[in-house]
């Protein structure tokens, strides 16, 4: 008999945790190598944990709802003789960006700001590094609420999101440390203020997929400087393009033909054209992505998803259609795979298929920008000559990053495609 740990895997390119969302196995379960023993959730993905090895369940180390860091022990396996013990691979691992701080760096910022305390060395990942250096918090100041005390940047999104940032005193000041409400689980948000709950009213658990939404969402609008604008598109041609497509398409190929594909190709053209829409900010430098991969928002009933479209430039609208409806077809099925939310460059959501005619994106971290296209509606337009029409009319809303854009980029990228779509007609586009 031999006793194995299973550890918290790396689930995404820059993730340091994981939150242990629901445990599907409990001590004495007999386990198969890869047979699923958790779900776990971070800040960009939710999976499973497969299991390493064959055996019966021993301990379950890590509580539902606890957060724990890549590489730590989450339960153990008993196993009988030899096993393969190679570790089951959920994801690779991503190196860290460029303007990533080294393991090496953290581990000597906190040392001397620990010994100038008097204290023993602390370990914070890269992630809650960064965000303390971005926000000025002094991380000797902060009591964690991870294992052992770790801070974990859930803690430090909790005190950005309070206002009641900690930062480093004066010499002649005192220096109270600030502590996080450790008697919640380190995955509940500290609420900003108390809201009184009346006779009638319904608290709603936060789920994992939620709470990851909101600290994607957080992180975003603090700190990414959105900046949006808007245009107006005459789409009509293209209404009765499709309109007059739409039935043998269906017949032929199975799925709908829907504008939504029209939306993605036009952008997927643009930003060939406009690379520098394609591009992430990075600290001390821009990263101008060769590839075009399209973000696009899937609803699933408790929650959005951000699949993606890659090289969405080399595809036909009949491709991206097909992998539009496929990709929401696994998304409300459970079967998306984390895999398939990486590597987007550029956001486009679909927000007028809820009869939405403006709003505002918050822009999907790290990318530099996302497109809403909105409902298409019939309006009564002055066309040349004086004459007024009823025509079919789109608004394109977009928020861009504006440490990676300016306001002549985001206005060529539109006017673009703008154009794009004004021209879409049976006579010069193809479906195929």
């Amino acid at each position: 008999m031999a006793i194995e740990n299973i550890s918290m895997p790396q689930l995404g390119e820059s993730v340091t945790e994981g939150t242990i969302e629901k445990w599907l196995v409990k001590p004495g379960d007999t386990v198969n190598k890869y047979d699923p023993l958790a779900e776990v959730n971070t800040d960009k993905v939710t999976a499973e944990i497969p299991s390493s090895f064959t055996g019966t369940i021993k301990e379950l180390i890590a509580r539902e709802g606890e957060t724990l860091a890549v590489g730590e022990t989450v339960c153990t396996i008993e196993t009988e003789g030899q096993n393969e013990a190679t570790p089951v691979a959920i994801a690779p691992a991503q190196e860290e960006p460029a303007n990533a701080i080294s393991t090496a760096d953290v581990q000597t910022q906190s040392d001397t700001a620990n010994r100038q305390k008097g204290k023993a060395a602390g370990r914070y990942s890269p992630a809650v590094l960064r965000l303390a250096q971005d926000n000025g918090i002094d991380l000797t100041l902060v009591e964690g609420s991870g294992a052992g005390g770790r801070i974990t940047r859930k803690d430090l999104l909790a005190l950005i999101e309070s206002g009641n940032i900690p930062s480093t005193p004066t010499p002649s000041a005192s220096a109270p440390r600030v502590p996080i409400d450790s008697a919640s689980s380190p995955t509940k948000p500290v609420k900003a203020v108390d809201v009184p709950v009346a006779v009638g009213d319904i608290e709603i658990p936060i789920t994992g997929v939620r709470r990851a939404i909101a600290s994607n969402m957080l992180r975003s609008k603090h700190e990414v400087p959105h900046a949006w604008m808007m245009i107006e598109v005459d789409v009509t041609n293209l209404v009765q393009y499709r309109d007059a497509l739409k039935d043998d398409f269906k017949k032929k190929e199975g799925f709908n033909l829907t504008y939504f594909a029209f939306f993605i190709k036009a952008v997927s053209q643009a930003l060939k054209e406009f690379p520098m829409m394609n591009s992430m900010w990075a600290g001390d430098k821009i990263i101008q992505k060769k590839d075009i991969h399209i973000s696009i928002a899937v609803a699933a009933e408790d929650a959005l998803y951000v699949p993606v479209i890659r090289h969405a430039d080399e595809k036909t609208i009949k491709g991206i259609g097909r992998e539009v409806q496929e990709l929401a077809t696994k998304v409300r099925s459970g079967k998306l795979n984390a895999s398939e939310m990486k590597g987007g460059t550029f956001t486009v959501n679909n927000t007028g298929a809820f009869g939405s005619v403006q709003s505002m994106g918050i822009i999907n971290h790290p990318q530099a920008g996302i497109l809403q296209v909105e409902s298409i509606v019939k309006r009564p337009v002055i066309m040349a000559g004086g004459m007024i029409a009823a025509r079919d009319m789109v608004n394109l809303c977009l928020s861009i990053d504006h440490r990676v854009l300016d306001g002549l980029d985001g206005g060529r990228f539109l006017a673009r495609v703008k154009e794009i779509l004004e021209n879409i007609s049976a006579d010069n586009t193809s479906v195929y």
